[in-house]
C-alpha cells in the first residue's frame, strides 16, 4: 500500500514491512496482533507513526527497539478502552427480563454461576453484571453463588478495574439509587462496595491464545470480536463454545453477530446479540505444547525431566477419563478426556478432591477410595449411572490405590470405561435404517423437483450470504470508527479543560501584574527589544497626558509628549549592552499641566526579553547638589 504522509511525499509501506512489525511486537512484548483486522489495526499504529513523528514501519520499529515507553503509547493506541455501566442500555434491559430469568431456572438453587467478560477493558461491564445479578438475587445470595472474571490484555486498564474507583461523570450512567446503594464516595471519587468486589476476579487473558475459563453460565463479549479477522474470530468463537455449558449464554456487541453457526448457538435475540450454547460436547480448542527432545547427550536431571515430561503426555492422552488424588485427598491428575467428559480443567488440578462434583456423582468415590485404600487393593464399579440432560452414560469404574517403595498408600488412580449397551446403539441404528429406507421411497419420486427448486434456492442463499457477509463487514468497520472518534473526543475535552484551567491562570496572573503598575504612583513604560511600548500604566498617564491605547506598540522615540524621548537614547542603549541598572538621570521636560519640570528617568533591563528595558519616571526637584523624587 502506498500512504502520503505529512510532509506531502509518498512513503511506501509494503504488507511485509506491516507483518515484520507485529511479528516483532509478538516476539519482543508478547502481544499477538497478527489476527487483528488489517485495516482497522494499520490506522491506529499509523496515528501513532504521526504523533511519533515517523514516516515509516521500519524507522517506527527501530525507535521501539530504543524506547520502551514507546511500546506503552502504541498499545494505548491499538487498544481503545471504549466502555461504561450498562452500555446500551436496551440490551441489558433484555439481559434482566428475558435472559436472567431463564438463567436462574437452568441453575440449581445451590449451584455456583459462573460469569466471564472477556475484553472488559477497565472494569465498567464487570461491575454492571455484578449489580444485575445482585438486583435479581439479592445481596447475600450472590455474595454466596456468583462468581465473576473480567479479563482484558491492557494492563493498565486492568489496574484501574481492580481499584474499583470512577470519577461521578462515569457513574452519571447509573440510577441514583444503585449509585448510592453499590457505590461509596472515596475523596473525588467513588469505590465499588468491598464485599460485592470480591466476587469479581480480574486477570490478563488474552482469547487468542490462552484457555479459556470453563463451565460458564453466561459469557460477555461485547464490541471486541469485530477487531479481529474472520480467522480468529472463528478461533475465538470455538473457544467460547468450549468455555459455556450447556444452555449457556453468549452476549455480544451490536456490531458482532454468529452468522454459519446453527449448530452450536441458538438466537435468543439477533437484536441485542444473544445467543445460546445447544447441547453436543465441546471439544477442546487448544491443545498441550509439544515436547521438544533435543539430540546428544544430557545428564541425568534433564532425561529424567524430559521422562517426567513424555509420561505426563502419555497420561493426558490416555483414551480413558482419568484422574489421580494424592494421600491428603488433593486432585494431582486430571487428562484431557476426563477434562473434556466431566467439564473439568487444569485449574481443578490441586484443589481438593471432595469440592468436585466428580467426587460424588455418578457414584460416591470417596468412601471408594478410602475402601480401596484401607484393604490395598482395586474395586469396580460396573455400570454407573450418569445423565447428561436426557442423555444415560454407564461407566465401568476402576479405583486402584498405588503404593511407593514402602508400600505406603501415596495416591489413587481413578479410571472411567464408557460402557454403555452396543446393542442399543445397534438397534436404534437398525430403526433408523428401516426409517430411512421407507422414507427413500417416499422421497425418490419427489427428489427430482425438489433438486431443481433447491439450486434455485442455494443460488439465493449464496446471494444473500455475501451480501450479509459484506453488510456486517461494514457495519464492525463503523462501529470500530465509531469507538475510535469517541476515544478521541473524550481526549479532546480533557485538553479543553486543561486549556480553561490555564486560561484562568494566565487571567488571574495578568489582572495582578496590572493592578501593581495601577499601584504604582510613578510613571512605568516597558519596551521591548525593538524600542516599542509594551506598556504604559496609570502613572505615565497622569504625568504625560496620554493615554495607553495612543502610545502601546508604537516607537518610543517617535513620541510625541513632554519629555523629549531622544534624551534618554545613550542611557538606554548602555542598560540594554550592560545588563545593568543606570543611574537616575534628570531630564528637563513638561508635565500634562504644561509645567516645565525635571523628571528623574531610571532605566533597568526587562530580564528574558532580550534587549528590552523598563523606564521609571518621577517629576524631580532639587536638594543642594541632589536630585530627590518629587512629591
Amino acid at each position: 500500500m502506498t500512504t502520503v504522509m505529512g510532509d506531502g511525499q509518498p512513503d511506501v509501506e509494503t504488507d511485509e514491512e506491516l507483518e515484520e512489525l507485529l511479528g516483532f511486537l509478538r516476539d519482543a512484548r508478547g502481544f499477538d496482533f497478527t489476527g487483528y483486522k488489517r485495516s482497522s489495526l494499520g490506522r491506529r499504529i499509523r496515528k501513532r507513526m504521526t504523533d511519533a513523528q515517523v514516516t515509516s514501519y521500519t524507522d517506527y520499529r527501530d525507535r521501539l527497539e530504543t524506547n520502551a515507553e514507546e511500546f506503552d503509547a502504541l498499545f494505548n493506541t491499538i487498544l481503545i478502552n471504549v466502555t461504561s455501566f450498562f452500555r446500551d442500555p436496551d440490551s441489558w434491559t433484555f439481559m434482566q427480563r428475558e435472559l436472567l430469568p431463564e438463567l436462574l431456572a437452568q441453575s440449581g438453587a445451590d449451584e455456583e454461576i459462573r460469569v466471564w467478560s472477556a475484553g472488559c477493558s477497565s472494569g465498567e461491564e464487570a461491575y454492571s453484571l455484578a449489580i444485575m445479578f445482585a438486583e435479581a438475587l439479592g445481596l447475600d445470595e450472590t455474595l454466596e453463588r456468583v462468581k465473576i472474571y473480567g479479563t482484558d490484555v491492557d494492563d493498565e486498564a486492568l489496574r484501574d478495574a481492580r481499584s474499583g474507583l470512577y470519577p461521578a461523570k462515569v457513574l452519571s450512567a447509573l440510577a441514583p439509587d444503585l449509585r448510592d446503594k453499590y457505590f461509596e464516595q472515596n475523596g473525588a471519587r467513588f469505590g465499588f462496595r468491598p464485599d460485592l468486589r470480591r466476587r469479581v476476579i480480574f486477570g490478563r487473558h488474552d482469547i487468542t491464545r490462552d484457555a479459556p475459563i470453563s463451565r460458564l453460565d453466561l459469557l460477555t463479549c461485547r464490541n471486541t470480536l469485530m477487531y479481529f479477522n474472520v480467522e480468529a474470530q472463528t478461533q475465538i468463537i470455538d473457544r467460547f463454545h468450549f468455555a459455556l455449558r450447556e444452555g449457556g449464554f453468549l452476549f455480544l456487541g451490536k456490531a458482532e453477530m454468529l452468522l454459519n453457526d446453527a449448530e452450536r448457538f441458538d438466537v435468543m435475540s439477533m437484536r441485542q446479540r444473544v445467543f445460546r450454547r445447544r447441547p453436543g460436547e465441546a471439544v477442546a480448542p487448544y491443545q498441550p505444547a509439544p515436547v521438544k527432545i533435543r539430540a546428544g547427550n544430557t545428564s541425568g536431571l534433564q532425561t529424567m525431566a524430559r521422562h517426567r515430561q513424555l509420561r505426563d503426555l502419555i497420561l493426558d492422552a490416555t483414551p480413558s477419563p482419568a484422574l489421580a488424588v494424592d494421600a491428603e485427598g488433593m486432585v494431582v491428575l486430571i487428562n484431557s478426556h476426563a477434562r473434556v467428559q466431566f467439564g473439568l480443567t487444569a485449574n481443578d488440578v490441586g484443589r481438593p478432591f471432595q469440592d468436585l462434583e466428580i467426587s460424588y456423582r455418578p457414584v460416591e468415590l470417596r468412601s471408594l477410595i478410602e475402601q480401596a485404600t484401607h484393604e490395598r487393593r482395586t474395586l469396580r464399579v460396573n455400570g454407573a449411572e450418569r445423565r447428561v440432560g436426557e442423555d444415560v452414560q454407564f461407566f465401568d469404574i476402576l479405583v486402584q490405590p498405588l503404593s511407593g517403595p514402602d508400600s505406603l498408600s501415596v495416591a489413587t488412580n481413578i479410571t472411567f470405561t464408557d460402557v454403555t449397551v452396543a446393542t442399543q446403539l445397534k438397534s436404534e441404528v437398525k430403526r433408523v435404517r428401516e426409517d430411512l429406507e421407507t422414507a427413500y421411497e417416499e422421497l425418490q419420486s419427489t427428489n427430482e423437483e425438489l433438486e431443481t427448486t433447491n439450486e434455485e434456492l442455494q443460488s439465493s442463499i449464496e446471494e444473500l450470504e455475501t451480501t450479509n457477509e459484506e453488510l456486517q463487514s461494514t457495519n464492525e468497520e463503523l462501529e470500530t470508527t465509531n469507538e475510535e472518534l469517541q476515544s478521541g473526543n473524550e481526549e479532546l475535552e480533557t485538553m479543553n479543560e486543561e486549556m480553561r484551567v490555564r486560561t484562568e491562570e494566565l487571567d488571574e496572573a495578568r489582572t495582578f501584574l496590572e493592578a501593581v503598575l495601577t499601584s504604582i504612583a510613578a510613571g512605568v513604560v516597558v519596551l521591548d527589544q525593538n524600542m516599542k511600548v509594551k506598556s504604559w500604566n496609570r502613572g505615565a498617564v497622569d504625568l504625560w497626558g496620554l493615554r495607553p491605547d495612543e502610545v502601546l506598540d508604537q516607537p518610543f522615540y517617535g513620541l510625541d509628549f513632554g519629555l523629549r524621548a531622544e534624551q534618554l537614547r545613550e542611557t538606554i542603549q548602555r542598560c540594554v549592552e550592560s545588563g545593568k541598572r543606570a543611574d537616575p538621570l534628570p531630564v528637563s521636560a513638561v508635565n500634562r499641566l504644561g509645567r516645565s519640570i525635571t523628571c528623574l528617568v531610571q532605566c533597568s533591563p526587562f530580564d528574558g526579553h532580550n534587549g528590552g528595558v523598563v523606564l521609571l519616571m518621577e517629576e524631580g526637584r532639587t536638594n543642594g547638589s541632589e536630585w530627590e523624587a518629587g512629591a
